[in-house]
């Protein structure tokens, strides 16, 4: 045992292990760098670019490390570039470790749902902020583990380096038990150290982890929210149940204001409305996926206040034609403009980059809610409302903070303002994504199937908040949807899709009450069957 603690200790040792974190620390580094470069190669678009990293990470993954020290430390200086063994090592080690570092970046990114990027294009977010704000603090989450075991596989892999004579521990190992044959107590005593390395290693991993970890995040910020329910006055008459009708609560000064709520719509005499100029003007409209024609020349204007309701069976190109009009999906043919904007084009007609893009977006107004929430799920409730009016119109944090307050209170769902997205029914989720979506006080909101994926028990209180921005907003309003009743209740105009095309469109009641084509009535009379 005696033994033992001295080789623990000795100094001849110790120096050997900061050769290892050093070469640790220079592997590490370099590979994070250059595994980020590769990443962003491997997720080009352009196959040239992914063709280079594919190509590089195939060929460093297939050849033994011993080779590629070898070759950095022997043959590069027939090149005129002479490195010290630690630098070649580290040099080595980072070429080695990028493509493993890659892989991980690239799978950590592809992991966090491509609804909640295209949520992001929708608020306006230019690619480098979606990249920062959203998709990489998600993904640096799930890759945290994998990294730390990629810091461990970094300094094991350090051992090799004593092949081109880096005084690192295990050479420094070999050679002290060379000339003492006291190899056991060597052995076990640099099996430890390393054990020391290992564990310091992996407790650096769990702060990370606990660090970014949303729920634990959530739990230190309790206090806080505490602190602020506590100084902010009560809103009055609002009651903490779901069963309130979210339309009949009260809200606060800068949200949208909501009058006197109309008795109830009825068909034969109509509440009066007029409407403005013409907001959205899509022509000719064509989209494909592949072979598969989606949009085949789609005619669509929509006055400024106005509520038109999509219909049509699945398939009939209805969310297709939401994402061309503020380009989540760009067009083949036709074009489409909203407010006078033609989103996603210069004036010459030709496609800009998504980061000018972006900027139409909030220049036109539109807001979109989506059929699947795609809510920011590292983001509590009120963050994913407030933390978008920060990042794209630079609204200071405690207006940010207010205004998703009013917006939750507005939708029944102000208590529940520190709860993370996976904590809530998909009501719940639906009702912060229109609130989301409503923020940036928009001129045209976009809504995509908003009930389609919620259980039928909570399709109506999504409805109820739909049909009070209706009646009482004043938006420009799009809504896709199979609620007949609901399109008849709330919409001033129905356009009836199949196959790509309008095959009908009119006033609500003659659309659903009288239609005209054949194909408009088979499908309003299997829907009503539906709905009984």
């Amino acid at each position: 045992m005696s033994d033992f603690l001295h080789y623990l200790t000795l100094p001849y040792l110790l120096e050997g292990i900061g050769f290892t974190l050093r070469l640790t620390a220079l592997g590490f580094a370099g590979g994070l760098v250059l595994g980020l470069v590769l990443a962003a190669m491997l997720l080009s678009r352009h196959k040239a670019v992914a063709g280079v990293a594919r190509a590089y990470t195939t060929l460093y993954r297939g050849t033994p490390l011993v080779l590629q020290l070898v070759f950095v430390f022997t043959v590069l200086p027939h090149a005129g570039v002479v490195l010290t063994p630690l630098i070649a090592g580290g040099v080595a080690l980072a070429m080695n470790e990028a493509t493993f570092f890659a892989e991980i970046f690239r799978s950590g990114v592809r992991e966090v749902p491509a609804g909640q990027t295209a949520a992001g294009r929708a608020l306006g977010l230019t690619p480098g902020a979606l990249m920062r704000r959203v998709v990489g603090p998600q993904a640096f989450r799930s890759m945290v583990p994998a990294l730390g075991n990629e810091a461990v596989a970094t300094m094991k892999n350090s051992a090799l380096a004593s092949v081109i004579a880096v005084p690192e521990l295990t050479l420094r190992t070999q050679q002290l038990a060379s000339s003492t044959f006291d190899y056991f107590e060597i052995y076990f005593a640099t099996a430890v150290m390393y054990l020391l390395l290992t564990g310091l290693i992996t407790a650096l991993q769990l702060v990370v982890e606990a660090l970014v970890d949303p729920e634990r995040a959530r739990s230190r910020r309790w206090v806080g929210a505490f602190l602020r329910r506590m100084g902010r006055p009560p809103v009055v008459g609002v009651a903490a149940t779901d069963d309130v009708d979210p339309v009949q609560r009260g809200t606060a000064p800068g949200a949208i204001t909501v009058v006197e709520r109309p008795t109830g719509r009825t068909h034969a005499d109509p509440p009066p409305r007029s409407f403005g100029e013409a907001m959205i003007e899509a022509r000719g409209l064509r989209k494909s996926y592949g072979d598969t024609e989606v949009l085949r020349g789609i005619d669509l204007q929509v006055r400024e206040g106005q509520v038109v309701a999509l219909l049509g069976p699945s398939g009939s190109g209805k969310s297709t034609l939401l994402r061309t009009i503020n380009h989540l999906d760009g067009l083949d043919g036709g074009s489409v403009l909203v407010g006078g904007t033609a989103i996603g084009y210069d004036w010459q007609g030709q496609e800009l980059p998504e980061r000018k893009i972006a900027r139409q977006r909030v220049a036109a107004g539109v807001g979109m809610v989506f059929q699947s929430f795609n809510l920011f799920d590292h983001l509590t409730v009120r963050e994913n409302i407030a933390a978008p009016l920060r990042w794209v119109l630079g609204t200071p944090r405690a207006e940010a903070a207010q205004r998703a307050d009013e917006l939750l209170a507005l939708v029944g769902m102000e208590q529940r303002a520190d709860a993370l997205p996976r904590h809530l029914s998909g009501g719940q989720q639906q009702r912060v994504g229109i609130a989301r979506a409503l923020a940036p006080r928009p001129k045209v909101l976009l809504l995509d199937e908003p009930t389609s994926a919620l259980d039928p028990e909570r399709v109506a209180e999504v409805l109820q908040v739909i049909t009070g921005l209706a009646r009482t907003s004043g938006l420009t309003m799009v809504i896709a949807t199979h609620q007949l009743r609901f399109a008849r209740e709330v919409a001033d105009r129905v356009v009836f899709m199949a196959g790509g095309v309008v095959v009908e469109e009119g006033p609500a009641d003659d659309v659903l009450l009288r239609p005209r084509e054949a194909l408009t009535r088979a499908f309003v009379g299997a829907m009503d069957s539906a709905e009984v």
